[in-house]
């Protein structure tokens, strides 16, 4: 058996390899080995090693990595398994510096760190860099004291648009200058903005190199990230940045905001476009998805690459896998966020294993701040939505709390509750809840109601009279197209021979061109413009109802109202469709008939409505305050008539005899069955050629899929897919998602890990966070936080502190117990609880 150190040798060299270095030993290898870029081991004991130096066991070895002149260029020092690579830093700088190396990797196989000397500390990384990304990083020489000392002002960006506005005749009229800023489409950054980019600055100043920008939806943050990309790049302590995007339409509208403002001194490309050329500009645009898919952040790119990452709305890019693109690189890391913790506020994270939704959404944002060295939970800056309305840039909704009886009954404890013969003609009941409005519970009239609610008390157009844009929430595709049809009928009593069909258009992903449909609405041009006033540029279609689009990153100013028309149990959810209406605009600028501009009353955006049919602000809430509520009239007829069709679900039972006629016995090994697989390929096939599905997961909208896949794909004639099926078909020792299962037919995984995978790779997030002390007591930390994340037993010992029990349990016994720190038996749950989904764990 090779001892630790040497185990940790030989996992080294296999990484270097890996990653693009050879080998020779000072000359005593054949020439032809000796390839550029080389590697010299360098060791105290190199003559007694010799040529089988990978053999040996004896001493350390360390890493000197050369250019490919042959210039010592990185430093690796290496350390046996059971040691923390960190205790080899002083002597790794040390030796740095007499080699004049500016950068070290300290590694004992299993945790590596990369140290650049003249930037900070050491920094974990999970793959070595390649040779040709070191030298692309060395060009940068960093110097945080000149970014802390960049006087960033209101016209920062501006600078950059037109460097030589403020001595131009138009600026310097005050008269002119409204019109010049308009015309010239210059972007002067808010005080608030400022004052995020100064809070950065401060952080770096305290040698912060991980930050996060808390932000409400309509602030901005788009501009102050361009801000702070021009701060990194104009001081020369970054080279390239990576911009991370979660859904594959804000790849073109982050793309087209830095070229708005930064093409003067900097390129930007989507690296989908540019994939052999994107080391060719500053700014690299892409979706979390494309890099995930065959994990080709790995295979394509070194940790090296980018200098400083930024992850827009960071709460989502960062979540599940995409963690582990994030973290590849090392560098600067700022997030976006518009997701504040205060919305969780009410939930009880002492219950961590209740059903709560809020649950996944607690640790969510927790893993966003700890994942940008917020630990308190206290960001790099925050900017709320209260602030924003307190100070005049954005703006509060008016709250329609409106229900109808079928609405608030399905909203009770107990439920809707359908009474109905079934086919045996035994009397029977079955009760619905909210969750299954439009999907297993179909009300017309209801649909009908709250069309005609919405539409009696929406807010209107200041210029044209009409009803104001508006965006609505649908349960699902089918749901929208139904109410899509409902409100055009209606809208054609209304106003006669004015939309033909146009009023309500459905912007979901069935429609083709969607995408498309949706930047029409927000240009006013969606099936036509200035329908009431020739001169007044406002979209034809007044409302888009749609499903999980137009959620996060649409920008659309002057939207009057929204509505939804479904449940929402996601906060995160919540506050994004809420933002969609919060920002202020000014309906005269689309107006191009000065007489007709000096009679519109409030022409300025103040307010939007916001209609909520099924409680959702009370259930993020409580107590929310609400400035309109509205009391519908019922629909007609009680119990389970009078509401439209009803869809119950049953199940058959059979109560006459049976008897046994074999019995057979046969293992299944892990592999399982070749029906099993055969199954899962047949459902593989199935999905990859579904367009809808197909498009959903490249656009990395998986809330969408996954109701679509749920809706559409489950339950359905002839092959009866469900999740369980899938689960034993995968033959997988652990409890796969369902977003797991679509992400390997997807490619998005190369396989399914198992439960010890996982294990081992949640304990190394736990050692890179908490690095163990002492070293030697990793393995008895290991084994305690296996049992208590694996063991329903264990932790339920744990919590009730009832020790005593361990001495009767074969999974963990008080010998394991006794062997873990202190400090570390209350700090692994602690932990786990906070940043460890146990779900994915279960059998």
């Amino acid at each position: 058996m090779p001892d630790k150190e040497a185990t940790a040798r030989i996992k080294i060299n296999k990484l270097l390899e890996a990653a693009g270095w050879r080998f020779f030993a000072d000359g005593s290898a054949p020439a032809n080995i000796r390839l550029e870029p080389r590697v010299t081991i360098k060791s105290t004991d190199l003559d007694a090693l010799g040529a089988n130096f990978e053999k040996s066991t004896k001493g350390f070895v360390d890493f000197l990595l050369l250019d490919a002149k042959g210039f010592p260029l990185l430093v690796l020092e290496a350390k046996a398994e059971d040691k923390n690579p960190l205790v080899g830093k002083e002597q790794a700088r040390k030796y740095a510096k007499s080699q004049n190396c500016r950068f070290v990797i300290l590694s004992n196989g299993n945790l590596h760190y990369f140290w650049d000397l003249e930037r900070g500390s050491p920094y974990v990384i999970t793959s070595f860099p390649t040779p040709d990304s070191v030298t692309g990083y060395q060009k940068v020489t960093p110097n945080p004291q000149r970014l802390i000392e960049e006087q960033v002002g209101e016209d920062y960006i501006v600078r950059t648009q037109r460097p030589n506005y403020a001595a131009e005749a138009a600026w310097q009229n005050e008269a002119e200058r409204p019109g010049y800023i308009q015309i010239n489409k210059l972007r002067f950054l808010r005080p608030y903005q400022l004052k995020a980019i100064h809070s950065l600055q401060a952080a770096v100043g305290d040698g912060k190199d991980r930050f996060l920008f808390e932000m409400a939806t309509g602030t901005g943050k788009t501009l102050t990230a361009a801000a702070v990309i021009k701060l990194f790049l104009r001081s020369g302590n970054v080279r390239r940045v990576l911009f991370l995007v979660d859904r594959l339409e804000l790849e073109d509208q982050a793309k087209k905001s830095f070229n708005d403002v930064l093409s003067a001194d900097y390129q930007t490309v989507i690296y989908k476009e540019n994939r052999d050329d994107w080391r060719r500009a500053e700014i690299v645009v892409t979706t979390v998805q494309s890099l995930l898919f065959n994990n080709k952040y790995q295979k394509l790119f070194s940790p090296t690459d980018f200098d400083l990452v930024i992850s827009d709305e960071a709460h989502r890019s960062i979540g599940g896998n995409a963690r582990a693109v994030f973290d590849y690189f090392i560098g600067y890391k700022l997030g976006l966020t518009a997701t504040p913790r205060d919305y969780l506020r009410r939930f009880d994270g002492a219950k961590p294993g209740t059903r709560d939704p809020r649950e996944a959404e607690r640790r969510l944002l927790l893993d966003t701040y700890r994942t940008f060295g917020c630990e308190n939970s206290q960001p790099t800056f925050r900017y709320s939505l209260l602030d924003g309305v307190k100070e005049g840039f954005l703006i509060n909704p008016t709250v329609v709390d409106a229900r109808t009886e079928v609405t608030t009954t399905l909203l009770s404890e107990e439920g809707f509750v359908v009474s109905f013969t079934d086919d045996t003609g035994e009397d029977q009941q079955q009760a619905f809840k909210q969750r299954e409005f439009e999907k297993r519970f179909f009300a017309d009239t209801t649909n009908q109601l709250l069309c005609k609610t919405f539409l009696e008390n929406a807010l209107r157009d200041p210029v044209s009279g009409e009803i104001g844009k508006s965006i609505i929430f649908a349960v699902s595709q089918n749901h929208a197209a139904k109410l899509a049809q409902i409100l055009n009928q209606m809208a054609d009593r209304m106003f006669p021979a004015k939309y033909q069909s146009d009023f309500a258009v459905q912007v979901t992903s069935q429609i083709p061109d969607a995408q498309q449909l949706t930047i029409n609405f927000a240009n006013n041009n969606l099936l036509g413009s200035g329908n009431f006033i020739p001169t007044y540029k406002t979209s034809k279609a007044r409302i888009c109802v749609t499903v999980g689009m137009m959620t996060t990153g649409y920008d659309c100013t002057d939207i009057l109202n929204i509505g939804l028309f479904r449940p929402i149990f996601s906060p995160t959810d919540f506050i994004q469709i809420k933002g969609r209406g919060t920002r202020k605009h000014d309906f005269r600028a689309a107006l191009f008939d000065d007489t007709i501009k000096e009679g519109v009353q409030q022409p300025i955006k103040t307010a939007f409505k916001l209609f909520d049919f099924f409680a959702n602000c009370e259930y993020f809430e409580e107590d929310f305050n609400y400035d309109e509520v509205l009391k519908l009239p019922p629909p007609k007829g009680k119990g389970s008539g009078g509401q439209g069709p009803v869809v119950v679900g049953g199940t058959y039972e059979h109560l006459g005899d049976d008897i046994v006629l074999m019995v057979k016995e046969e293992t299944i090994g892990c592999e399982g069955m070749k029906i099993d697989r055969m199954f899962f390929e047949k459902f593989e096939d199935v999905v990859r050629a579904n367009d809808t599905v197909a498009a959903a997961v490249e656009a990395g909208q998986w809330d969408r899929v996954i109701d679509y896949v749920n809706r559409e794909v489950f339950d359905k004639p002839e092959e009866y897919y469900t999740l369980d099926k899938l689960r034993k078909a995968a033959a997988v020792d652990r409890r796969l998602t369902l977003r797991e299962i679509l992400e390997k037919v997807f490619g998005l995984i190369p396989r399914f890990k198992s439960k010890d995978e996982l294990l081992e790779e949640e304990f190394s997030k736990f050692v890179a966070d908490r690095v163990p002390e002492p070293p030697s007591a990793i393995p008895a930390i290991k084994t305690y936080f296996k049992a208590y994340v694996t063991s329903n037993r264990v932790r339920d010992i744990i919590d009730s502190r009832q020790f005593t029990d361990l001495a009767t349990n074969p999974y963990f016994t008080t010998h394991d117990f006794r062997a873990v720190p202190q400090q570390y038996r209350t700090l692994v749950p602690e932990y786990i609880k906070d940043y460890v989904s146990l779900n994915q764990f279960a059998p």
